[in-house]
């Protein structure tokens, strides 16, 4: 693929993501707390616990840590589970009258389409995690999906090293390993697909 089509597309994917992964599920959090909606909130506090590997993902691009295209991959692959794992939540959603259930039903068919598309994505560039710091930043097709965490950094935490950044980006990963690791192997066992417990 030519290199300018690549940066068009992967930019296109930055901003659905910002608007999708982020804008919408916060908007919907604020429209189901004042309705008092348990079940979307639950949903959207479960989707936020699992999307923060999305924000640890910048920091490990960032600091161009190669192991970020794999964390990218699992990201994108755990947000739609995440959206549809509950067997409560979806009957709640399905029975639920009104527009706010109409509205995060049809957000989280945008998300699992989206997310999907983008996992697909990421495939190729897989090639990307196994190379070393240098090979991944002399690489111009691996650059490309660095350069909107690196415009995040200049946004967000100028004057911060990206070494700095991305081992902070390492302690949320290693955090996030622990608390998916006791999801699956104590949670999961005690309440299976019930979140509303």
């Amino acid at each position: 693929m030519p290199e300018s089509w690549l940066t068009t597309l992967v930019w296109m994917y930055y901003r659905v993501a910002v608007l999708f992964y982020v804008l919408v599920p916060l908007g919907l959090l604020v429209w189901a707390w004042s309705q008092r909606a348990r079940a979307v909130v639950t949903l959207l506090r479960i989707y936020w616990q699992v999307a923060s590997l999305l924000m640890i993902n910048v920091y490990l691009m960032i600091a161009a840590l190669p192991v970020s295209f794999f964390t990218s991959f699992l990201a994108q692959v755990l947000i739609p589970v995440s959206l549809w794992f509950w067997l409560d939540l979806n009957e709640e959603l399905v029975e639920r009258p009104g527009l706010l259930a109409r509205v995060t039903n049809i957000w989280r068919w945008v998300v699992t389409w989206s997310a999907s598309l983008g996992a697909v994505a990421m495939v190729p560039f897989w090639g990307c995690g196994l190379k070393s710091m240098p090979a991944l930043l002399a690489d111009n097709q691996c650059r490309v999906w660095l350069a909107a965490p690196w415009g995040y950094r200049e946004w967000f935490h100028r004057g911060t090293s990206p070494a700095d950044l991305g081992f902070w980006g390492i302690v949320g990963l290693v955090v996030y390993g622990f608390c998916l690791a006791y999801f699956l192997l104590v949670r999961l066992a005690k309440q299976g697909r019930t979140a509303l417990s």
